[in-house]
């Protein structure tokens, strides 16, 4: 089984994870931020992995720091569940409706960061999370998987349904390109012998 823990404890943040690529979507997600725990556990369903994570931060200061260090936590417990990365697809892609809201997401666990976010919202909130770090999450998820990834949402009314679309598009995405090609299960798919 393709698992991984991990813990980062740093002067602004205290967030521990588990992840279990082969899981069934179970999660249990434990954070003050309420609407970051629902795109969390949504992520979890839709990419049917296991994610366990508890996240605490310096919300006094704003949710800025407790989001960005979720996605790096996040992203480096993929990165090392997937190991040599052997047999996966690598990449995967995804367009996903929420209501009147479409999303689009394109990644490639190539070894390379990159983020494309073409988003726009409404509204500065979406309950207690900010919508724009909705690109800082992505951000620092790319950077720590080290995956190519290109978000565009096609269009959309209501902000909620918007960043929905997204972490499901995403999770659909990131499903796809973990799962296991039995062709290739002790090869890598890349010319350069190495992801």
């Amino acid at each position: 089984m393709r698992k991984a823990e991990i813990k980062r404890e740093t002067k602004e943040t205290n967030i521990s994870v588990f992840v279990n690529l082969d899981g069934t979507g179970k999660n249990n997600i434990k954070t003050e931020i309420g609407f970051f725990k629902h795109m969390l556990e949504t992520l979890s369903k839709h990419s049917l992995i296991d994610i366990e994570m508890d996240i605490k931060g310096d919300l006094y200061v704003d949710p800025h720091h407790t989001i960005e260090d979720s996605g790096i936590v996040l992203g480096t417990a993929i990165k090392k569940a997937l190991g040599e990365k052997k047999g996966i697809k690598r990449s995967g892609y995804s367009i996903f409706p929420m209501d009147e809201s479409l999303a689009m997401v394109a990644l490639d666990l190539s070894g390379r960061a990159y983020l494309k976010f073409d988003a726009e919202f409404n509204d500065f909130m979406v309950g207690d999370f900010p919508t724009d770090l909705t690109e800082d999450f992505f951000t620092a998820l790319a950077n720590s998987i080290e995956a190519n990834i290109h978000i565009k949402l096609e269009y959309g009314r209501n902000d909620h349904h918007k960043i929905e679309a997204i972490f499901k598009s995403f999770a659909k995405a990131l499903r796809a390109a973990i799962e296991i090609d039995t062709r290739i299960e002790n090869d890598v798919l890349s010319t350069k012998g190495v992801l």
